[in-house]
């Protein structure tokens, strides 16, 4: 793996988390990420006013907030959680004065290439060094069968300029991998075609962008040819506005969920949690693991499933994890990895190739850190295999590089909790991403971290 450590010049922020037990609580995750930067551009994309409740306030949809803003729509929080969007239309988009800086967010640069795909703009969208890193022609590719025109490095890395197309025309297109993202640039697309679009997807991926615009009014459809699912939108039809409530992020229940799992004497509650079919892999999985997660209060919110959910100790055994699962649950797999380094036996990993152009190479991140931390791991192409030893069984003891990624960050820091000896992360920063107040929502529940430089307790400067 390449050495992406920060240079001499950058700050980072070191933590250690101390082995804990008996955390206990109840806590609420922040809003559904996937779900916050669609609610912030669909919103941008109508006339009038939608409002969002729950919004993620973290980096990654700050970034889609203010892209949309210099694209024309005005955008504003009350301090309370409470967000206003009052959009341009579609086709709407005024072209930017200055670079679209979307941080570390491939969601975020995805589905803004689509909403511009097919506006009459020019757009020069860039990233951090992460982001700049992952390579954007799968879905350059499929914009450019709009007449859109793009100008980027090797593989469409970014910076990246691009052209909307003057004369958009629709497209079917025909998914080569599962990917929501791709699927979602598409679909936005279409909404300033004149005619149908179509996606074709042979594996389901999650449905975050079906349901939210057909919540705001567009023309959407979904038919299935035997195991093909084929998704229709409809250009040129003017969407409602909207006021909507952002369910909590289940890739960011995971962590306190896993934490539950690993550690002793554990009892916790998470209200409010989205449980989307399409993004439920990690519960199936942790289900077959033995981990008996409660699933309470089933109800609907903003058109999304939503439960409360609740967790206690247990022992878990190692499972295989069906490669056909991997879409419901991508984002999911570091912290799996390391609640498997805690279970009796081996767990199987693979169909995930994909993880090594997320964020990092999740796959030789995570590799890298268990070794590290005692515990046996065998890294193929597509995946890992982790050997566990059972609870209790993880030595600790080590420092993991995080090369940026929050997920890698949160992971370490969660099997921190349940080692033998502290488990430090070299860079805590790149948690504010996604889940800005996660050292403090664990604290809550009992876990303690410490700082490097700092006295042993709870430090929650470490995000």
């Amino acid at each position: 793996m390449p050495d992406s450590r920060p240079s001499c010049d950058e700050v980072t922020m070191p933590c250690r988390a101390m082995p804990s037990r008996g955390l206990v609580g109840r806590a609420h995750v922040p809003g559904d990420k996937s779900i916050s930067h669609r609610a912030v551009l669909t919103g941008s994309l109508c006339v009038g006013e939608t409002r969002i409740r729950g919004l993620l306030e973290a980096d990654d949809v700050m970034a889609t907030v203010g892209a949309c803003r210099q694209m024309g729509a005005w955008i504003a929080t009350d301090g309370d959680g409470n967000w206003t969007v009052s959009g341009v239309g579609v086709g709407g988009f005024l072209e930017p004065e200055d670079i679209l800086d979307c941080g570390n967010s491939g969601t975020g640069v995805r589905l803004l290439m689509g909403a511009l795909a097919t506006s009459q703009v020019t757009a020069i969208l860039t990233g951090d060094a992460s982001l700049r890193s992952r390579p954007m022609d799968r879905v350059v590719d499929p914009l450019a069968e709009f007449g859109a025109r793009f100008r980027g490095r090797l593989h469409g890395r970014l910076p990246l300029t691009m052209t909307g197309a003057p004369l958009p025309i629709p497209v079917t297109y025909a998914l080569p991998v599962p990917s929501a993202q791709v699927k979602s640039a598409i679909l936005y697309a279409g909404l300033n075609c004149r005619g149908r679009t179509t996606v074709i997807e042979d594996a389901p991926t999650r449905d975050h962008t079906e349901r939210m615009l057909a919540a705001f009014g567009a023309d959407l459809s979904v038919e299935m040819d035997g195991a093909e699912r084929q998704i229709h939108v409809r250009g040129h039809v003017e969407m409602v506005p909207q006021s909507l409530t952002v369910p909590g992020d289940i890739s960011s229940a995971a962590f306190p969920l896993a934490a539950g799992l690993m550690t002793e004497d554990a009892d916790i509650v998470l209200p409010g949690i989205g449980v989307n079919p399409t993004r439920t892999g990690l519960l199936t999985t942790l289900d077959e693991m033995g981990a008996g997660i409660v699933i309470e209060n089933e109800r609907q919110a903003g058109g999304e499933p939503v439960a409360d959910l609740r967790v206690r100790s247990q022992d878990l055994v190692g499972v295989d994890v069906p490669p056909e699962r991997s879409p419901t649950m991508i984002d999911e797999y570091p912290i799996l990895a390391a609640v498997a380094a805690c279970a009796e036996g081996d767990t199987v990993m693979r169909g995930i190739a994909e993880l090594r152009v997320k964020e990092c190479d999740r796959i030789a991140a995570m590799v890298e850190g268990l070794e590290r931390c005692g515990v046996r791991i065998t890294e193929h192409e597509d995946g890992m295999t982790v050997h566990g030893r059972g609870a209790g069984s993880v030595s600790g003891g080590a420092v993991c590089r995080t090369f940026h990624d929050h997920r890698i960050a949160m992971s370490f820091l969660c099997l921190g909790l349940a080692a033998k000896a502290p488990i430090g992360v070299d860079d805590a920063r790149p948690i504010r991403t996604s889940f800005p107040g996660f050292i403090g929502l664990m604290e809550s529940l009992g876990a303690e971290f410490v700082q490097a430089g700092h006295a042993e307790g709870g430090v929650t400067i470490c995000a």
